[in-house]
C-alpha cells in the first residue's frame, strides 16, 4: 500500500504544482499590463496556430511598423491579431492582413483600436483555458479537485483500518485538553 501512496502523493505533488505555476505566471503576467487571448482562427498560420494562447503587450502606435503584427478589437470588442501591411498616418489607421489569408482586411485599423503587439504564444493551451472557463471545464476541475483530495486521504484511511483489524482493537482516543 505505501508504493501506491507514494505515486498518488507524487502525482498530486505534480499536478498542484503545474496548477500553481500556471496560476502564478498568468498573475505575474497581468501585473506587468500583458493581457492573454486565444487564437480562435487560422488567418495568422503559422505564425500563430489555432488554440494558442498569445500574451500581448500595450504599444504605442508610434513605435509599430510595416511587417509588425498587431492585436485590435474588430467590429466592437473582439479582438483580432494580423499583420500591418500598410499604415495610412495621414488617416490614423493601419491596413493588416492575416498571414494565411489571401488578400488584406476589408476594413483599415484605427488607431485607437490597437491593443498592442503580441510578445510570446504559447501553441495549443489556449484550449485548455477556453475549456477550463466553460461550464464542463469549471465541473471537470472541481471533479479532479475532489478525486486528488480522495485520493491522498485514502491510503491513510485504509492503513489504519488495515491497523485496526491487525491489532483486534480500535485506536485510542487521545485525552489531551
Amino acid at each position: 500500500m505505501t508504493v501506491m501512496k507514494k505515486i498518488i502523493n507524487t502525482i498530486t505533488s505534480v499536478l498542484v504544482a503545474l496548477v500553481v505555476t500556471f496560476a502564478v505566471m498568468l498573475v505575474v503576467v497581468r501585473a506587468a499590463g500583458i493581457d492573454v487571448y486565444t487564437v480562435i482562427s487560422g488567418s495568422m498560420e503559422p505564425t500563430y496556430h489555432v488554440g494558442s494562447l498569445i500574451f500581448v503587450k500595450p504599444t504605442q502606435t508610434s513605435e509599430i511598423e510595416v511587417g509588425d503584427v498587431i492585436t485590435f478589437n474588430l467590429s466592437g470588442s473582439i479582438p483580432a491579431t494580423h499583420r500591418v501591411i500598410r499604415i495610412d498616418a495621414e488617416n490614423s489607421s493601419f491596413y493588416t492582413k492575416g498571414d494565411s489569408n489571401d488578400i488584406e482586411d476589408r476594413n483599415p485599423v484605427k488607431f485607437s483600436d490597437v491593443i498592442g503587439t503580441p510578445v510570446f504564444t504559447i501553441p495549443y493551451a489556449g484550449y485548455i483555458v477556453t475549456f477550463i472557463q466553460s461550464p464542463q471545464g469549471i465541473y471537470t476541475i472541481i471533479g479532479i479537485g475532489a478525486l486528488l483530495v480522495l485520493l491522498s486521504v485514502l491510503p491513510g484511511l485504509i492503513s489504519d483500518k488495515s491497523k485496526e483489524k491487525q491489532s483486534g482493537k480500535a485506536p485510542e482516543a487521545s485525552h489531551e485538553r
